[in-house]
């Protein structure tokens, strides 16, 4: 009815139903009541409680160190699988042998290989050696003849100063010659004079014109001396230059002989160099044939199989598990997450199949959870969308069992403020993150 005339409709009244008059009266009704009042009671109280606000996570076990972790054996050289040594399961040693491999490059199915390239490198030493010798041997050539160069030099110039000085003795000779054919002239001429004076017999005259022809000869023999020293002199340049020239082109010749050797010689040294490398690369290779463990640690699988087969370089032949690790736990946590979260904050740890019981805002009444402190973050967003964080077990906590296995599964907490319930359920209803600010504690004690 909406009431909206003037009449006014009245309720019957229940009063004067008896099974009204019993419900109405029956006690429960007031025991509900009152469990209701108390419960909300308790409700309103427990929304003041401490409640430790998280950051959760999950992933799995494994090592703190890259070289601890599970890792696969491949092998270096192309072979064929000949002989196993180990079966999985198996402990190995650092060194131990795993697997045997042959040859299978048609380059090295020489099995005196390694020796004969090692013949080639001595060989080729040898030749190395011998143009070494050759070089010092052509060196002592030129010093023998750029010394004899200088003794013929030496006596070309002896020759030289001789035909000046004869040159000089022939033209003073030539000088007195020509003094003399002077004084025999004047001779004759007085003889002539006097002998037309009749002072002089004609035998005189005779005489002294066989003296004056005498001089004359004399000074066309002088002349011929004086030429002949000249020559002398010219010809003994001339053979200066000829040794010159002479030694000049044997030298010529030996430096050319002795940087051809120099030239073998390193063009052998080179060969030797190639040939080493050659050697060491055949040694080397040899000791590949045998695939041996890396470090000490238990064969998890075999990844080939059989004999026969033919694998190539790179393969991966076993999986192989360090016997001596640190186990740590790598968590993936929301990129929301991220920047609440630091290195060496404090993490709950809980692995699978461990018993556990767990109250994420009441750590402390948890069971079966380990402590843990942060000591990697990673910078990058992994492939499921999260960031990876790498947990290590805190040292002044209870150790993490020893039976735990890498690669199982683990969940992680990481703890940050404590607030009152009603402000979690405050903060959840309005999708803020946690507490993301500290306090600084210098602030705190400034102000206290």
């Amino acid at each position: 009815m909406l009431n909206i005339s003037a009449n006014k409709s009245k309720l019957p009244s229940l009063d004067r139903f008896t099974t009204v008059n019993n419900l109405c009266n029956r006690p429960h009704y007031k025991i509900l009541n009152r469990i209701i009042f108390i419960i909300s009671v308790l409700g309103s109280i427990a929304l003041f409680l401490p409640w430790t606000q998280n950051i959760s996570g999950s992933g799995s076990v494994t090592t703190l160190k890259p070289n601890q972790r599970p890792q696969t054996i491949q092998t270096v050289i192309s072979g064929k699988i000949e002989k196993w040594y180990v079966q999985e399961g198996d402990f190995v040693n650092k060194g131990d042998t795993i697997l045997f491999i042959s040859e299978i490059k048609e380059d090295y199915f020489d099995p005196n290989l390694v020796q004969n390239t090692k013949q080639q490198v001595d060989a080729k030493k040898m030749s190395a050696q011998s143009y070494g010798s050759k070089v010092s041997t052509l060196n002592t050539q030129i010093e023998a003849i750029e010394n004899e160069k200088l003794l013929k030099l030496q006596q070309g110039q002896n020759k030289i100063k001789q035909a000046i000085l004869k040159i000089k003795s022939d033209s003073m000779d030539l000088v007195a010659v020509k003094t003399q054919l002077k004084i025999a002239n004047t001779q004759f001429n007085r003889s002539v004079q006097l002998n037309k004076e009749g002072l002089k017999p004609l035998t005189d005259v005779e005489e002294k014109r066989l003296k004056l022809q005498e001089a004359d000869a004399k000074i066309i023999t002088q002349e011929n001396k004086v030429l002949t020293s000249k020559n002398e002199f010219i010809n003994a340049k001339v053979e200066i230059n000829r040794i010159s020239a002479e030694y000049s082109e044997k030298t010529s010749k030996a430096k050319s002989d002795q940087f051809t050797a120099l030239s073998n010689q390193y063009d052998t040294e080179a060969q030797v160099n190639k040939l080493e490398n050659q050697y060491a690369n055949y040694s080397i290779r040899n000791g590949l044939y045998y695939i041996k463990a890396p470090q000490s640690g238990y064969i998890n699988r075999a990844l080939q199989s059989g004999l026969g087969e033919n694998i190539k370089e790179g393969t991966p032949v076993v999986s192989i598990m360090p016997s001596q690790y640190e186990v740590a736990v790598e968590s993936f946590v929301d990129p929301i997450d991220l920047p609440l979260i630091s290195r060496g904050e404090k993490v709950r740890v809980w692995f699978d199949g461990w018993p556990t019981i767990v109250f994420s805002g009441w750590p402390n009444m948890s069971y079966g959870t380990y402590g843990g402190e942060i000591v990697a973050i990673e910078n990058f967003i992994s492939v499921n969308g999260k960031f990876r964080i790498l947990i290590a077990p805190d040292k002044n906590e209870p150790k993490w069992p020893k039976q735990i296995s890498i690669g199982s599964g683990a969940q992680t907490l990481a703890l940050l403020d404590n607030v009152p319930i009603w402000f979690e359920v405050w903060r959840t209803l309005n999708g803020f993150p946690p507490n993301y600010y500290k306090t600084d504690p210098k602030t705190v004690d400034a102000k206290k």
